[in-house]
């Protein structure tokens, strides 16, 4: 079985439950999806959508490397 990197999004609510800061963002099959840690609510959306909309203005700040 392989691990999905999993990536929480600081100040995110969730639509379900509004608990804040729970939120983490993977990809499976292609496909970026976010799940709330708390209550388990879902949200999926293809590839292609999320890419050209939300990545198009991003900036890389810094990058964090953990020691093993």
């Amino acid at each position: 079985m392989t691990q999905k990197k999993k990536r929480f999004i600081a100040g995110a609510t969730c639509p379900e439950c509004k608990s804040m800061d729970t939120m983490m963002l993977f990809i499976e099959n292609n496909v970026e999806k976010v799940e709330c840690k708390s209550c388990g609510h879902q949200m999926t959306q293809p590839e292609g959508a999320v890419q050209g909309a939300t990545r198009q203005f991003e900036q890389v700040i810094g990058v964090f490397t953990p020691e093993d």
